[in-house]
C-alpha cells in the first residue's frame, strides 16, 4: 500500500513538473512516463488521463484546506486562533509544495480555467479568509485577513532573488501575515463597520 502511494506522489510531482516546463497541453501521458522510468500501463494503474492528475492535485489541496477548516471549527474565535491558524496553513503551504502547484495553475491558466474541482478549491478558500475575522468586523478587520492569507501565497512569487532561502521567504511570510491578523485599533465609524460603510457594502 506505502508503495502505490509513493508512486501515485512521484507521478503526481514528475506531471507537475512537465506541465510546468513545457505546458500541460503540450505535455502526453507518453512523456511523464518516460520521465519516470515506468510503462503507460503502469501510470494507467493509478491515472487513467491527465485530467485525473490535475484533479488529484488539486483534491489534495482541498483535503489539506478542510483539515485546516475543521481545526479551525474546534477552537474558540479570537486572536488566539488566527495566530495558530496562520502557523499551521504556512506549515501546510511549505510541505506539500503549494507554490508548485500555483506556479503550474498560474502557467496554464487558460487550459485549466473552467476545471470542475475550480469552484470547489474556491469555496474552500472563502472559507478560509472567513476564519480570519469574524461577523461584524470592519471592513478592513476582514480585508487584513484575506491580505494576510495573499501574503502567504505571494511570497514564493514575489521575493524571487535567488539570495533568498525558502526558510527566509516562509519567514517573512508568516512575520507579515500575523502583523495583519494581530487586532488593532480600526474605528468602526471609518473603517465600515458603522452604519454608513455597513450600507455602502449592501
Amino acid at each position: 500500500m506505502r508503495d502505490q502511494s509513493d508512486t501515485r506522489a512521484r507521478i503526481q510531482q514528475v506531471a507537475l513538473e512537465l506541465f510546468t516546463e513545457q505546458g500541460y497541453e503540450a505535455t502526453s501521458l507518453r512523456e511523464i512516463a518516460e520521465r519516470l522510468g515506468v510503462t503507460k500501463a503502469a501510470l494507467y494503474y493509478h491515472f487513467k488521463t491527465k485530467e485525473d492528475i490535475v484533479s488529484s492535485l488539486v483534491q489534495d489541496r482541498i483535503d489539506a484546506l478542510e483539515e485546516l477548516i475543521a481545526w479551525a471549527g474546534t477552537q474558540a474565535p479570537g486572536p488566539g486562533r488566527r495566530r495558530e491558524f496562520i502557523q499551521r496553513y504556512a506549515a501546510e503551504l511549505h510541505e506539500n509544495r503549494h507554490h508548485e502547484i500555483m506556479r503550474f495553475f498560474e502557467r496554464n491558466q487558460t487550459a485549466l480555467r473552467d476545471h470542475p474541482k475550480s469552484e470547489q478549491m474556491r469555496e474552500r478558500m472563502f472559507e478560509i479568509i472567513n476564519i480570519l475575522s469574524s461577523p461584524g468586523d470592519p471592513l478592513t478587520v476582514r480585508l487584513k485577513g484575506s491580505m494576510a492569507i495573499f501574503a502567504l501565497h505571494a511570497t514564493w512569487f514575489v521575493l524571487r532573488d535567488e539570495s533568498v532561502t525558502d526558510a527566509e521567504r516562509r519567514a517573512a511570510a508568516i512575520q507579515v501575515a500575523l502583523e495583519l491578523v494581530e487586532p488593532g485599533d480600526e474605528s468602526p465609524a471609518q473603517t465600515g463597520g458603522g452604519a454608513v460603510g455597513q450600507a455602502a457594502a449592501r
